[in-house]
């Protein structure tokens, strides 16, 4: 039990995140909020309510009192074994149960089988709707924790669902998996699937995610180029690298997490990474630390270069040419080169799309379309770290925000979206995190030290800390995250 005191109050809470069991008692407390030090879960102290993503279930409170100078906690010994709580699991502070949804009669349609679809039915739930819920996909799996297609890659599917296939029949969530959306019409308020079949909503939730750009190089028909996508990829990749050679065409974190936990050999053939996140705002000199890791287990990169073609042999790739006149052997081709919004199935329909396809939604995820809102990687939204303008963030966390705030506004709760946007991963037994917006960033404060990986950077823009990284000093970049979604301003003067 974690027992913390906020002035003169006490609370009792289970000691451990529930999205990956980091202990709360190495985390960020501010006033009634407590922030995971890992992955910038928030809970409230009173509650134990999910105040911030990316967690799904909230934590065990416990009755406190004090008797002459003593605190005691009473706690059922059952509950104390709980990993997670089942039975209690009112998000973000929105408790009252007592406002009955106007739409139960309605049909909610979530096409996607991401975070976004899975909080915003769970949310839908929590809040009352006792309507039809319906999450249709193209997955054949139920929504599962991509984070670890990269970092777990020897796991089973069934072993990174976020929510096992009975808990969505019993929260009467109807999931249709390997049904691709291939056109929507919004008079009619109707979806087309590939399978010839249709359905009728009230509201839509199109949460379709990204697909991976594509090589564009001749022989790239052949045999075991991969993409990162699905768990069965994942699994692919580590049994064909396995002892092979293995290049790897992109230079974003997602690439490099992964290379760092294949047993084989690994050659990084492109230094560009074209998705946009937290890879593409670290300096050099701060990607030199994991650059240098890699190296040291053999990784060899060629940056400032392309990949012009892939050779092969009875079908399969043999060999991979670079621009600069390089040639690598190759038995195995990952490829992570960036990816674009799912949202070909719109073409031709009067729903608004930037220049990439990317979907575009307010601050409440709705669309220029009546009762339709969309979420996660398929959008561009305004993001408030950015003084509002439009971006899109491939993030797990931010996805799940999403999700959430589309849940309440088909519920007509007139919610804003308010999330500070966090990502995490590790890399040969080293923490990275990176919290906040620093896009267009002009100065950097750098605490700690670079050569010996251990360090935390602010990113400063108009004078103040717009976001922060670090390499091992996890609980700090927690505290910068909760300082920014609490709309507090960091000088250039305090972050030094």
């Amino acid at each position: 039990v974690l027992l913390v005191r906020n002035r003169k109050e006490f609370s009792a809470l289970g000691s451990k995140c529930p999205h990956y069991g980091a202990p709360l008692s190495k985390g960020v407390l501010r006033g009634e909020r407590l922030r995971c030090p890992w992955h910038g879960a928030c809970f409230n102290i009173r509650t134990g309510d999910i105040e911030e993503y990316p967690a799904l279930d909230c934590i065990s409170c416990f009755k406190v009192t004090v008797e002459d100078g003593k605190v005691l906690i009473t706690a059922k010994k059952k509950v104390l074994t709980l990993p997670a709580v089942t039975e209690h699991r009112q998000h973000l502070g929105l408790r009252d149960m007592s406002r009955r949804c106007l739409f139960n009669k309605n049909t909610v349609l979530l096409l996607g089988g991401g975070v976004a679809a899975q909080v915003c039915a769970e949310t839908l739930r929590q809040e009352g709707f006792t309507g039809r819920i319906i999450m249709a996909t193209k997955e054949k799996h139920v929504p599962y924790d991509k984070s670890k297609l990269s970092k777990e890659m020897n796991l089973k599917p069934e072993d990174m669902y976020l929510r096992k296939p009975e808990f969505l029949k019993a929260q009467d969530i109807e999931f249709w998996p390997e049904k691709e959306a291939v056109s929507v019409d919004f008079q009619k308020q109707r979806v087309c699937f590939m399978d010839g079949s249709s359905q009728k909503y009230q509201q839509l939730l199109i949460a379709t995610g990204c697909h991976p750009s594509f090589l564009k190089v001749p022989g790239a028909d052949l045999q075991n180029i991969c993409t990162l996508q699905t768990p069965e990829e994942s699994s692919k990749i580590l049994k064909l690298a396995t002892g092979k050679n293995l290049v790897i065409v992109g230079a974003s974190f997602i690439e490099k997490s992964q290379a760092s936990r294949l047993p084989a050999s690994a050659r990084d053939t492109n230094g560009t990474s074209q998705q946009p996140g937290a890879a593409a705002q670290l300096p050099a000199w701060v990607l030199a630390g994991p650059f240098q890791m890699l190296q040291n287990k053999g990784v060899k990169f060629h940056m400032k270069t392309e990949l012009c073609e892939l050779k092969g042999k009875d079908g399969k790739v043999t060999e991979a040419v670079l621009a600069n006149g390089e040639n690598l052997p190759a038995d195995v081709v990952v490829v992570g080169i960036g990816s674009s919004p799912n949202s070909a199935f719109l073409k031709g329909t009067s729903i608004a799309r930037d220049d990439k396809g990317a979907i575009l939604v307010n601050l409440h995820m709705q669309t220029n379309i009546p009762n339709v809102f969309a979420a996660g990687d398929v959008v561009t939204f305004p993001v408030a770290l950015l003084d509002g303008n439009r971006s899109s963030i491939y993030h797990q966390q931010v996805a799940e925000a999403h999700g959430h705030c589309a849940a309440l506004n088909m519920l007509q709760r007139g919610k804003e979206l308010h999330t500070v946007p966090y990502f995490w991963t590790t890399m040969l037994g080293k923490s990275i995190r990176y919290a906040g917006c620093g896009k267009g960033y002009t100065d950097t404060v750098v605490k700690g030290s670079l050569e010996q990986q251990k360090f935390l950077i602010f990113y400063i823009r108009d004078g103040h800390v717009t976001a922060a990284a670090s390499l091992n000093c996890d609980p700090m970049v927690s505290l910068i995250a909760e300082v920014l979604y609490l709309g507090k301003q960091i000088s250039k003067e305090e972050a030094e």
